[in-house]
């Protein structure tokens, strides 16, 4: 007997030990422009910084039960998603307005001559690569101008984990002013994600959609079966109506996906500029915090900016929780949130 229970001991270690030592692996791709991210051997994301994008993002996203959470266009067009924003690709951090450039809305759909009011984020080299419980991941890229001047040099750190049925990532990203640059209050900014259909609020009925043919179709009123997204705030409050335009310590969104219950949240950091953000999180699959917009979102307040002297930085944390098989609740969500915030 004492032999049995100390084999039944030792299983049951063995047991504990596996279930929260999954191992995350980084594998750079130079020549496929990509950086891949799996945790014990399966699917998470990619670092992808193509020719083809305006800026380097994480893309796709998988939860931990092997659910696509990314929207496939424009890089992968799949049928009944909506095709528009091409801009709007996997999760990545930007912003409208700095020293007047647009570096949100810049995409291939942009006519050349309208290119010189827009800005790009150009991957330049990667600093550090880190496997284990914990995988890291460290960039360096550049804000420049048509032209190539560069405004910012952008160094982000990461930090790939899982835990339990959680993925998390944690994205801390340092901006340093190569000259005088000037953030301005404007609405479409700043770490963000565009989510597959069925994370959308089915009251969002209009839209364009690519069928299975690859043909493009404007619908008025459209079949949102399978499409059950619902937004949450740290405040409680619910749906888009709730939570567009209004500041908050964290938002989350959650919906069923191919019988996978999955909740995805993006939390701010206290030590943030413009702390709690104002959510950007629209119905129809766009779930973004902005930390540099007051106005933008509320009328009536003045209007904010931020100034960066040569050489002066700014800098941003976030954390995103991607669950899997049962969605998180309020309470979960602001353990995460304190945890987070220490």
């Amino acid at each position: 007997m004492p032999h049995l229970t100390r084999l039944l001991t030792f299983s049951f270690l063995l047991c504990s030990t596996a279930a929260f030592s999954q191992r995350v692996s980084i594998r750079p791709d130079s020549a496929g422009r990509r950086v891949d991210v799996r945790i014990d051997d399966k699917a998470f994301t990619s670092y992808i910084y193509p020719q083809s994008l305006e800026k380097p993002v994480l893309y796709p996203l998988y939860t931990a039960a092997g659910t696509l959470i990314t929207r496939g266009f424009p890089l992968d067009p799949r049928p009944g998603e909506r095709v528009d924003h091409p801009h709007h690709v996997g999760l990545w951090l930007n912003y409208e307005n700095v020293n007047g450039l647009d570096f949100w809305n810049n995409s291939y759909a942009i006519p050349e001559a309208n290119k010189h009011r827009y800005g790009s984020i150009k991957h330049r080299k990667i600093i550090e690569i880190k496997e284990g419980k914990q995988g890291r991941l460290t960039t360096e890229s550049e804000w420049v101008d048509q032209k190539g001047k560069v405004l910012l040099t952008e160094r982000t750190t990461f930090v790939f984990s899982q835990e339990g049925k959680n993925r998390l990532i944690q994205r801390q990203t340092t901006l340093t002013a190569d000259t005088q640059v000037t953030f301005r209050d404007s609405k479409d900014g700043m770490i963000a994600i565009r989510m597959d259909r069925a994370f959308e609020d089915p009251d969002q009925k209009e839209g364009e959609f690519r069928d299975a043919q690859g043909k493009v179709t404007k619908v008025k009123t459209m079949d949102n079966s399978g499409v059950n997204g619902i937004y949450r705030n740290s405040d409680g409050k619910e749906k888009e109506s709730g939570v567009w335009g209004k500041p908050a310590r964290w938002v989350s969104l959650s919906a069923t996906k191919d019988n996978d219950q999955v909740t995805v949240a993006i939390l701010d950091h206290p030590k943030n500029p413009g702390y709690p953000a104002y959510s950007h999180a629209r119905g129809y699959g766009l779930f973004a915090s902005n930390n540099l917009a007051v106005k933008a979102f509320n009328p009536s307040a003045q209007p904010v900016r931020y100034d960066l002297k040569k050489g002066e930085q700014m800098k941003f944390k976030h954390l995103i929780v991607i669950s899997s098989k049962g969605f998180l609740d309020q309470n979960s969500l602001e353990r995460l949130a304190k945890r987070f915030g220490q």
